[in-house]
């Protein structure tokens, strides 16, 4: 499977700061990737560095003065890697309550709902229950709101859906996650959010919007949450993102995605 990705970023530095930026596909075993990132402040390339983030994410870090800033990223992926596997304390951090998934205030209401679900089906069933309870509207919430704003206001984007499943399936015992994506077939294109849960000793997407064919995700950052995967981010200083376009396309096409199977991502 070839994959073709990229971001196109346009910021405004508004004071002088230390960029974090999550755009660059991670390192998968069995993937090789062709890419290339460059940033050029008011007409000046600067040069970032690289550091590298769980499961293979990358994260470039550049200190920025005030100007305008043009970001431009692309990616050629060819093969499929190896799922990424369970390590060290990760089923532990995954079960735990995080910033924007308190899954510790939704015990309650998870059991009560999903208790009596058997394990076989319980990623399919609470993909759907969050699927049909939510409406996917852009703009209807703000970067503060976690799982349990997204489950009052009935709405929200891909990482309000994904919150939501990451807390439940959590409160469930399930160790989950969330993993930010580019995914080829998405309307509307843009970053993307869905969550692994692991399950059958293995980690699997989870996509309640299911705006993309799980198969032809590409993994960017992995996370607790959105705070640990965020795709642009400024320590000190202040940014303005004036302009932001992602794309992502499967050279074979899009496969269908059955929801009922289970599905990794490489």
């Amino acid at each position: 499977m070839d994959r073709t990705v990229g971001a196109e970023l346009d910021v405004t530095v508004v004071g002088a700061c230390e960029l974090e930026l999550q755009v660059a596909v991670a390192h998968v075993p069995g993937v090789e990737v062709q890419d290339r990132l460059s940033l050029v402040l008011d007409g000046r390339e600067l040069t970032p560095r690289e550091v590298t983030t769980p499961h293979g994410g990358r994260m470039h870090l550049v200190d920025a003065e005030p100007g305008e800033l043009q970001i431009r990223y692309a990616a050629t992926l060819t093969g499929r890697g190896t799922p990424d596997e369970a390590g060290g304390d990760d089923l532990s951090v995954y079960r735990r309550p995080s910033r924007y998934a308190a899954s510790d205030t939704l015990g309650g209401f998870a059991i009560k709902q999903f208790g009596a679900v058997s394990d076989e089906d319980l990623l399919e069933v609470v993909s759907s229950w969050v699927g049909t309870r939510l409406d996917y509207v852009p703009g209807s919430s703000g970067p503060t709101d976690g799982a349990t704003d997204t489950l009052l206001a009935g709405a929200g984007v891909c990482r309000d859906y994904t919150h939501l499943v990451v807390a439940l399936l959590r409160s469930l015992g399930v160790p989950t996650r969330l993993v930010a994506v580019y995914a080829p077939g998405c309307d509307p294109m843009d970053f993307h959010a869905v969550a692994e849960a692991h399950v059958s000793g293995g980690w699997h997407a989870v996509d309640a919007t299911a705006l993309a064919p799980r198969s032809t995700l590409v993994r960017i950052a992995t996370g607790r949450d959105a705070a640990d995967t965020a795709f642009l981010a400024n320590n000190g200083g202040a940014i303005v993102l004036d302009r932001s376009v992602v794309t992502a396309v499967a050279s074979s096409g899009l496969p269908d995605d059955d929801l009922d199977q289970l599905v990794q991502l490489g």
